[in-house]
């Protein structure tokens, strides 16, 4: 009796194992196919995007800005402000804007400073796109990163998986047909682009400037991240805003030997041991960096009578203001500079211009890398 009904609760096993399929001594156990439920923030995110894209579509080419991001509303409203500019200038063009830096997206989508913003992955965005209800026929995708470094990379990298349909589930005879395109960042160019910034900053500054420094702040990269060696467009920037007056400096948050402490290093050797410093972030956004890096209260390096710096050279735990002040200089929030560089007009027309000069070249050769030289 026992293996009667062992028997029998096996076959019942093998029964629930098949999904519920018909089971009988006469017919092979066939196992039901069960719909997988797309049930995920990836899933639930395209849906979204798609949906956003598919109601806002109004022309038959879009232009996708990519920024790295930021949580600040500061910086949410410079990124409206550059959306409408490209529609103003762009306008057989549909225009988009994502986040490269899933922190800032979620940080972002939880309002963490105050104010709650979606913005999404650029992949979200070129699948969106690509949907069979949508599909542009010429995609222009923009670099709003400074230097063409780390996060440009992975800004060229989205467009190369996009357009080798690197999960297998886009169009390929889509794929095929539409013309990619890629706006290059800011400083992309050494011989060009840096004496035009130099140039616009320089004409945005140049009363300040007579009346002490006007340090910029950039980013950087750390040497391992110091893609296509791109950090040394801040020296070079530095020089040619140098040629129009020696008060300029450029300093970085994260490029050894380019820290404000080298930037110090480098006003007192000539000959600036005091009075005003400006300063101004050189970053598309005043984000987090420029209200806490660059404009903070923190000084807690500050002994009272020296900072005590790292093994890089840098003083950690205290904002450039707080830094200068302590130094001898007249750094105040009088003195801080706190727009982002999309905020100003003529720098954000630079990025503008190497849009319209990705439109009329020719198609993004998307098996290669858009390299700096």
């Amino acid at each position: 009796m026992n293996k009667i009904k062992n028997m029998a609760l096996a076959a019942l096993a093998v029964c629930i194992a098949a999904g519920f399929t018909a089971c009988s001594k006469d017919e092979k156990i066939v196992e039901k196919e069960v719909p997988v439920v797309q049930d995920n923030n990836w899933s639930r995110y395209q849906t979204l995007v798609t949906d956003n894209v598919k109601q806002n579509k109004k022309h038959d080419k879009a232009i996708l800005l990519v920024a790295f991001g930021s949580t600040w509303e500061q910086a949410f409203n410079t990124f409206d402000t550059t959306i409408e500019a490209y529609k103003a200038a762009f306008p057989n063009y549909d225009i988009f804007l994502s986040y490269s830096s899933a922190i800032c997206i979620n940080r972002a989508a939880a309002g963490e400073n105050g104010v709650t913003r979606n913005y999404y992955a650029p992949p979200f965005w070129l699948n969106a796109f690509a949907d069979k209800d949508v599909q542009y026929s010429e995609i222009v995708v923009q670099s709003l990163q400074v230097i063409p470094g780390e996060e440009y990379t992975r800004v060229i990298n989205y467009i190369k998986d996009f357009a080798n349909n690197a999960n297998g589930d886009l169009d390929d005879s889509y794929l095929a047909n539409v013309t990619l395109k890629l706006g290059v960042p800011l400083l992309q160019d050494s011989m060009e682009d840096v004496p035009e910034v130099a140039k616009q900053l320089h004409a945005l500054y140049s009363e300040k400037v007579k009346e002490g420094v006007v340090a910029f702040m950039g980013h950087g990269n750390p040497d391992s991240y110091d893609t296509y060696k791109a950090n040394v467009r801040y020296y070079e920037l530095e020089i040619a805003l140098q040629e129009y007056s020696p008060h300029y400096f450029v300093g970085t948050v994260d490029m050894m030997d380019n820290f404000k402490t080298d930037v110090l290093e480098r006003m007192q050797a000539a000959g600036i041991t005091g009075g005003k410093v400006y300063c101004h972030p050189l970053m598309s956004i005043d984000g987090d960096h420029g209200h806490n890096d660059m404009a903070g209260d923190d000084d807690d390096n500050w002994d009272g009578t020296k900072f005590t710096a790292n093994e890089e050279g840098e003083v950690e735990d205290t904002s450039w203001k707080m830094f200068f002040q302590h130094m001898g200089y007249e750094c105040n929030d009088e003195t801080m500079i706190e727009k982002g560089l999309l905020e100003l007009p003529t720098i954000r027309q630079v990025w503008m211009n190497h849009t319209q000069d990705a439109i009329n070249g020719e198609p993004l050769d998307y098996y290669h890398s858009k390299n700096p030289e």
